[in-house]
């Protein structure tokens, strides 16, 4: 590296540094410990190795940056302002408040330049991993020899904390495994945990233990501009076959006198005396938030070198398109993410036995999608068998190989969604995953950030309830259906036969925020009420399948999923003994959130008797919609190993039983 050049990066340097404690300093909140440490890091990938557009950040080829180590939030949205994202030195000035762009931890959609949501620790290098397969996948798809259009790199920072994280470990092993040389791990070796000295909780090597998952592995002093040159211009520039883990050994808090190198300096804020020593120490302006000329006048040239890298890549693409028009129309496509508009159409035609278990409704129904929809990929946690996720005309995606559209994600259920979100972040493939229903509490900070984030991932569960039989309680979920439904922005689906399957997999390629599907592993038959157009029945999220025979109602009927047949029975047990009885489906309780009132009230509203729901988990949520006086046939404590029939007889799931709970109610 020349002097010129290691002189105005150690300026960038000092600039983060200076950026982001006061920042952290002016909300009197955050984590200084990092931007201070990891400063030369930000320097030297925003200021010279990134290959990006800071005025296009959706640039698809760029390079990509995921800071892992959310709670350093300040020095990504230091490098991102001095870059020229839309981030403002007000932007910084109002870290950390209400309706900022700049929170306490990165967002996605919310700071133009973040490419993935981090803070809860070891996420964010799944994402980037998943970024970095789905980068892959490209790669694979459209570049030809004449043309290389996808060539992007993935960069990830993590601290020892990420590191430790079952969920990093999960997907770098996974990493390895299929040898993603795009992707490489930074570990921010401080040595240092919020609560202390690593050493009091970790003595492990943890560069030997990336070796050991098959990534290429290098050291180097993370503060010293030469070695991070040394390392990083290495590894961008000559052909590997592996991903690549950094141990960068840093000082946290760097230039703070009194508390550099202690856990005190990760999550407090300097103090005002303290920041004014290491503004001394480290030689910084005076003046708050300042950045100086030169650093000014190297990043808006630099800014025209950046437009100018895509300015040039944009030509080539053209040529790409003219001399690969077939695949310039999937680019687009995938691009777009386009729905047929005859989504319904193509769905209701695909044949479907009955009974059928909702697993096999939602592979049938999975089929045709693939064939229509060349970004929609899939993947399980070693279930694809059971829980048939399993694109059965397309192949499995391979160490170095590619071209497949399913991924074997190995028993690594919190990896598996984690990676997924990394998917969706390139922007190109919509990512469905499966699993059991009862792992779902594997994945839930998973599920829950795409959630926050509004990321478009589909979960496929099956083996939904107690009647999945002889596994018994270990596997059978009780809790399951009101702890996803508790978590904001997410769609849960419970169909009750494949006409709900079709229909609920519509509605989650049309909502841009994550679904879940929850599916049978016993058959189900096909209800004739069920055979109703989208938007009348699953599009409504709940819709009555049963119409009382006269005006006074005696009974309503509440049920989701394999329960409403079971409904359907106690209905027609009802109607014997001359009552007047409702059934309603209600298999996406947040999509009947969305509708107007007056539909509402149409199904739920006014005196409709005695309400009963009928759902094989715990009644958590249902008094909403029976009220205080109503019936919950429910899940009360966990299940039992058993087959479904003795199951169905033992909790009170059968006609009889059912009856004798609500006769004599009205």
């Amino acid at each position: 590296m020349d002097e010129a050049k290691k002189t105005i990066l150690t300026k960038i340097a000092n600039t983060i540094r200076q950026l982001s404690i006061e920042a952290v300093q002016k909300a009197n909140s955050g984590h200084p410990g990092l931007p201070l440490g990891c400063a030369e890091l930000g320097a030297y990938l925003y200021g010279y190795a990134l290959r990006h557009n800071p005025k296009n950040s959706e640039w698809v080829n760029r390079d990509r940056f995921i800071l892992s180590a959310g709670h350093g939030s300040a020095f990504l949205y230091s490098c991102l302002h001095l870059s020229g994202f839309k981030v403002s030195l007000e932007d910084l000035k109002q870290f950390r408040q209400l309706h900022s762009i700049t929170p306490g931890h990165p967002e996605f959609h919310e700071t133009d330049g973040v490419e993935s949501t981090t803070g809860p620790l070891g996420q964010g290098v799944a994402n980037a991993i998943g970024q970095a397969l789905g980068l892959k996948i490209m790669e694979e798809k459209f570049n030809k020899p004449d043309h290389s259009i996808i060539d992007a790199m993935v960069y990830c920072l993590a601290g020892d904390g990420c590191l430790m994280e079952g969920v990093s470990q999960e997907a770098s092993s996974l990493a390895g495994h299929l040898k993603l040389n795009n992707l490489v791990l930074i570990h921010d070796a401080n040595k240092i945990t919020l609560d202390g000295p690593l050493e009091q909780s970790n003595s492990e090597n943890t560069a030997e233990r990336y070796r050991a998952y098959g990534w290429d592995v290098y050291s180097c002093d993370g503060n010293n501009l030469e070695e991070l040159h040394e390392v990083l211009s290495s590894v961008k520039e000559n052909p590997r076959e592996k991903p690549v883990f950094i141990e960068m050994r840093t000082v946290i808090g760097k230039g703070s006198p009194n508390k550099a190198g202690t856990h005190k300096v990760h999550g407090s804020p300097l103090g005002d005396e303290e920041l004014q020593l290491t503004k001394e120490a480290l030689g910084l302006p005076e003046e708050d938030f300042a950045v100086m000329q030169p650093v000014i006048d190297f990043f808006a040239e630099k800014r025209q070198e950046d437009a100018s890298r895509e300015e040039t890549w944009n030509k080539d693409f053209e040529a790409w398109k003219s001399a690969h028009p077939e695949l310039a129309q999937e680019f687009v496509a995938m691009k777009e993410r386009h729905i047929p508009e005859d989504i319904e159409t193509l769905l209701d035609g695909v044949e479907i036995e009955s009974p059928i278990a909702g697993r096999s409704a939602s592979q049938a129904v999975l089929q045709e999608l693939g064939k229509r929809l060349p970004f929609l990929y899939g993947g399980s946690a070693d279930l694809s068998g059971s829980d048939n996720t399993m694109l059965k005309e397309f192949p499995l995606i391979a160490p170095g190989d590619f071209a497949g559209r399913n991924i074997k994600y190995g028993v690594r259920e919190f990896g598996m969604a984690a990676m997924a979100a990394g998917l969706f972040q390139t922007h190109l493939i919509l990512p469905f995953v499966g699993t059991f229903l009862t792992f779902s509490d594997y994945m839930r900070n998973a599920i829950r950030l795409s959630a926050l984030s509004k990321y478009h991932v589909i979960y496929q569960f099956t083996h939904d309830s107690i009647f999945l039989g002889e596994d018994g309680p270990t596997h059978q979920p009780v809790e399951h259906y009101a702890t996803l439904r508790a978590i904001p922005n997410l769609h849960v689906f419970r169909p009750a036969d494949a006409n709900e399957v079709r229909k609920s997999w519509i509605a989650m390629l049309q909502y841009d925020g994550p679904s879940a599907i929850i599916l049978t592993r016993q058959k189900l038959p096909e209800l004739e009420h069920t055979r109703v157009p989208f938007t009348e029945g699953v599009g409504r999220g709940a819709y009555i399948v049963h119409k009382e025979k006269s005006d006074a109602i005696d009974y309503t009927l509440f049920a989701t999923g394999s329960e409403v047949s079971l409904a359907m029975e106690v209905c027609q047990a009802l109607e014997k003994m001359d009552k007047s009885v409702r059934v309603i489906s209600m298999p996406c309780w947040e999509l009947f959130d969305a509708q107007d009132e007056a539909y509402q009230k149409s199904i739920v509203g006014g005196d409709l008797g005695t309400r009963v729901s009928i759902e094989a988990g715990v009644n958590m949520g249902w008094h909403r919609f029976v009220g205080a006086d109503g019936i919950t046939i429910c899940m009360e404590g966990f299940g039992l190993s058993a087959p479904i029939a003795d199951l169905q007889k033992e909790f009170g799931f059968t006609v009889d039983a059912i009856l004798d709970r609500i006769l004599g109610k009205r």
